[in-house]
């Protein structure tokens, strides 16, 4: 099973914070593709991707156990 997390928009469209899915061995493009398809509304535009608190690219691999998480971009000054 794989805990993904949500943030600020993505949170509102979905209505949680995090969901637990029972897939493996999915690449990071496919997990946005499943809940895009799920959700109509939601996009990923700038957020960024982390798996186990490292960010990484669309391309990365998902395994069992892994957290996810989808961060907005932070802007600062």
């Amino acid at each position: 099973m794989i805990t993904v997390l949500f943030f600020a928009g993505i949170r509102e469209v979905i209505g949680l914070d995090r969901i637990i899915i029972k897939k493996d061995r999915i690449t990071v493009l496919q997990l946005k593709q499943y809940f895009e398809s799920k959700y109509p509304l939601l996009s990923f535009g700038p957020f960024m991707t982390a798996i186990n608190e490292s960010f990484v690219t669309d391309e990365a691999m998902i395994k069992d156990q892994d957290t996810v998480a989808f961060i907005p971009p932070v802007s600062g000054g």
